[in-house]
């Protein structure tokens, strides 16, 4: 089992940046990619990006790619995302979530085994 805790979330005002963090306990957390997934209300989840166990792999979704940097810290278990140059689209709440590391890296929800409770992110305009 994989406990997954979000942080970071807040207001800020369209060309400003945050950066989430997401906590992982349970078992070892460099066995895992984690990836960060958004939803809006009424929405499905979206993938935003993701991050190979090693760090050595990542990819984003296009609307991101540019502004947002995924990461992570295997030391303190710690994967982050940081997000700049904020629109009023990156709006909704973020999710971590995890799984066990494969071959490559996975951008449907279906796939990732573990998630966080979300963070809420408000992009005013």
């Amino acid at each position: 089992q994989v406990q997954l805790v979000e942080s970071g979330g807040g207001l800020v005002q369209a060309g400003g940046s945050l950066r989430l963090s997401c906590a992982a306990s349970g078992r070892t957390f460099s066995s895992y990619d984690m990836a960060w997934f958004r939803q809006a209300p009424g929405k499905e989840r979206v993938f935003v990006a993701a991050i190979s166990r090693s760090g050595g792999r990542v990819f984003y979704v296009d609307f991101v790619k540019g502004r947002f940097t995924i990461s992570r810290d295997n030391a303190k278990n710690t994967v982050y995302l940081q997000m700049n140059s904020l629109k009023p689209e990156d709006t909704p709440v973020y999710y971590c979530a995890s799984r066990l590391t494969g071959s490559s890296l996975y951008v449907a929800a279906r796939d990732y085994e573990y998630w966080g409770q979300g963070t809420q992110v408000t992009v005013s305009s």
